[in-house]
């Protein structure tokens, strides 16, 4: 029984760490629902995505941000300038690393970016399944010595392990404050941007090393065109036209494999059935234009 006299609690949480950290993983596993794309490829998240896990008695805001990297474009610029703004719009900053990788360059780049930060800082040392038990405590004494850490929670997003401990250790560092969305609100995306993500992350786990990064997708269309029918128009946007042929694949079937990859989860999105077309079309060097980023939506932070 929820006891009615204790305060409402809410706030905002940055998810910060380098590309692969897990931190999308761990945004749709703690909401129980996709918002975030996942990918074993670095650099998949592009924009701060919003998350939001309401309960009862509290309601956190979660940004999941773009991996902190060496920029080597525009389209790098933006996203590790939104990553490293975030930090002064939240409450509390869970900063993930991958417990499996050694300690490197990005780390270390990430935690000289923290040494003026004020606010809690959480340590999540994520991926522990991968993990042999004896490893576990090393590590943590490494990180200890680093920096004075708010709380440090090793955990797997992935299976869910030590997730309950992190939300309990949480609440104590939220203040009273409103419910900022409705309790059945689980991300502000405009759907148009959730179903273009959906439709990149196919490609992506469909192209390998070969495009994933060239790619850009928008949703130039959506409309009900019957009673149990969605139908979506979205373009593939490429840097080159050798590109382009990769992603359509002989006689089309890489494109059509992608399709139907991606309409199968926008119909469990959406409740119903849909039909997606794709058309796919070059921009060259479109990662370095400021026109395109802005068309695209990839703006960085003022």
């Amino acid at each position: 029984m929820v006891r009615t006299d204790e305060p409402f609690k809410s706030g905002f949480i940055a998810l910060i760490g380098r590309p692969n950290a897990g931190k999308s993983t761990l945004l749709n596993t703690l909401l129980g629902q996709k918002v975030a794309i996942i990918s074993a490829k670095p650099q998949t998240t592009r924009n701060k995505i919003v998350g939001v896990l309401t309960k009862p008695q509290h309601q956190l805001i979660f940004l999941d941000t773009p991996g902190i990297h060496k920029p080597l474009d525009k389209l790098g610029q933006v996203m590790v300038e939104t990553a490293l703004h975030t930090l002064r719009e939240v409450d509390l900053i869970y900063y993930l690393v991958d417990a499996a990788v050694p300690f490197g360059g990005g780390e270390a780049f990430i935690l000289e970016k923290l040494e003026h930060v004020q606010k809690p800082v959480f340590l999540l040392l994520n991926k522990i399944d991968r993990l042999k038990k004896p490893e576990l405590l090393p590590l943590i004494d490494f990180y200890r010595k680093k920096r004075e850490w708010a709380e440090i929670v090793p955990l797997s997003a992935l299976t869910g392990e030590n997730l309950d401990r992190l939300l309990e250790v949480t609440l104590p560092y939220l203040e009273e404050g409103p419910q900022y969305y409705p309790s059945d609100a689980l991300t502000d995306q405009p759907e148009r941007v959730i179903l273009a993500e959906l439709i990149r992350e196919k490609i992506i786990l469909a192209t390998h090393q070969e495009i994933p990064h060239s790619v850009a997708v928008l949703v130039e269309l959506m409309e009900e065109r019957a009673e149990d029918l969605f139908y979506i128009g979205a373009t593939i946007f490429v840097e080159h036209a050798s590109q382009k042929a990769i992603l359509i694949g002989k006689q089309g079937e890489r494109l059509k494999e992608i399709g139907t990859q991606a309409r199968q989860e926008i119909e469990k999105l959406l409740g119903t059935k849909a039909f997606l077309e794709l058309w796919v079309k070059v921009k060259a060097d479109w990662r370095n234009s400021p026109r395109n980023l802005r068309e695209f939506g990839y703006t960085a932070p003022e």
